[in-house]
């Protein structure tokens, strides 16, 4: 298989390795500007912060016009995948975008200056280099820029496990729409968030904080560790104190993303100790929900609802010079739905790279696998309901990896 080869209109298509040592990461890092899609999961410095603890055989599939190691090249897509030779357990191969426990988000990084050139040369590319002509997008947009330029390119695709998640976005919104912007909710709903304030405050004063300074970040992502071990994701086993590779991960991200001023922890705080805490990377006016953890020991009072309603606020009033938040949420979790009245349309997208016979195939034997799941989280609610251990949910599910 070649690592670089030619595409029409005197582009390249290569991939490489997740290399942060290799000289076209300042290419890569270039493209998240001007993507037509902002991804921040696949930009450069959160995807190489990624690659030691989900990174295992991904490879970065490149469109350039030069190959990448060409001094000035400038990049005009990239799509971190994987191979998956037998996902219906036939040997009909795929490339399977990259996704992981913090990787909510799975649009290809194409230049603004020409989206639908970029993503036709992506397209394009698997064939000139000899991968599967097929690719999988999880947790893809479903309506919106991704899907019109497939559509406009005649580009076969089907989308499964489609889903909207919650979404604040007031970029549209008249200044007397943003101050009625929480007019929705119900009064039985205020009261609860009155009197939980008031609860919170009885020991003693709450503050809201918006972190952007890195030395700031580090030491709040080290209490938002701790915040969360000591509830029960710490006593399963589950918390980010039991996996010391994603908090190195965490910590490398954030890093980097503070550099470019590309980050935020939202958190209250009474005097020296967190009560909630919320983990946002950024993208221009839009912020997308990665982490939230809270204190378990004051269940009355709410603290990460009420984190969120203040966020809400501080957007709302101006107070965040952001216009967007992505809850970044699966199905039916209500925390991100609560207050924004705005939804993400998301599904896992299947698209054909360029003319593939066997596609209709792929597209069948893809449904089967979700009809499949489907029905195996149904039995798995069953079984609870009934007092009965529920099986996990699959692989294929949304906000896993498919």
């Amino acid at each position: 298989m070649p690592e670089t080869a030619t595409l029409p209109k005197d582009l390249v298509a290569a991939v490489r390795p997740l290399d942060p040592g290799a000289p076209w990461i300042p290419a890569w890092r270039a493209l998240r500007a001007v993507s037509a899609i902002r991804n921040p999961f696949y930009e450069a410095g959160y995807a190489l912060a990624a690659r030691a603890a989900f990174g295992a055989g991904v490879r970065l599939l490149i469109v350039a016009d030069r190959p990448p190691e060409v001094p000035g090249a400038r990049f005009h897509a990239v799509w971190p995948f994987r191979v998956s030779r037998r996902r219906w357990g036939l040997p009909l191969p795929l490339l399977m975008g990259w996704t992981h426990g913090y990787c909510p988000f799975g649009a290809p990084l194409l230049d603004g200056a020409d989206p639908a050139g970029a993503l036709a040369a992506l397209r394009a590319a698997p064939r000139a280099l000899g991968l599967p002509p097929r690719l999988l997008l999880p947790n893809a947009p479903a309506d919106g820029l991704l899907p019109d330029l497939l559509a406009a390119q005649g580009a076969a695709s089907a989308a499964y496990w489609p889903h909207a998640r919650g979404l604040l976005d007031v970029s549209a919104c008249t200044p007397a729409a943003r101050a009625g912007y929480l007019g929705h909710l119900s009064g039985q709903r205020r009261r609860k968030l009155r009197r939980a304030h008031a609860r919170l405050d009885a020991a003693g004063a709450v503050a809201f904080e918006m972190l952007a300074a890195p030395a700031d970040l580090d030491r709040a992502l080290t209490e938002h560790v701790a915040l969360e071990a000591a509830g029960w994701k710490g006593r399963a086993g589950t918390g980010l104190g039991q996996r010391p590779a994603e908090v190195a991960f965490l910590r490398a991200a954030l890093s980097d993303l503070a550099a470019g001023d590309g980050v935020r922890i939202a958190r209250l705080r009474r005097a020296d100790r967190t009560l909630a805490s919320l983990i946002l990377p950024v993208t221009g006016a839009e912020a997308w929900v990665l982490k939230i953890a809270h204190d378990e020991t004051e269940p009355e009072t709410a603290p990460g609802i009420q984190l969120v309603h203040r966020l809400t606020e501080a957007v709302v009033s101006g107070g965040w010079a952001i216009d967007r938040i992505d809850s970044c949420a699966p199905p039916d979790f209500a925390l991100g739905s609560l207050f924004w009245t705005e939804r993400r349309k998301i599904a896992h997208l299947l698209v054909a790279a360029g003319r593939d016979p066997l596609f209709p195939v792929a597209r069948a034997l893809e449904r089967a696998r979700e009809h499949v799941a489907r029905a195996r989280l149904a039995g798995g609610r069953l079984t609870s309901r009934i007092g009965r251990s529920a099986p996990a949910a699959p692989a294929s599910a949304p906000g896993r990896d498919p």
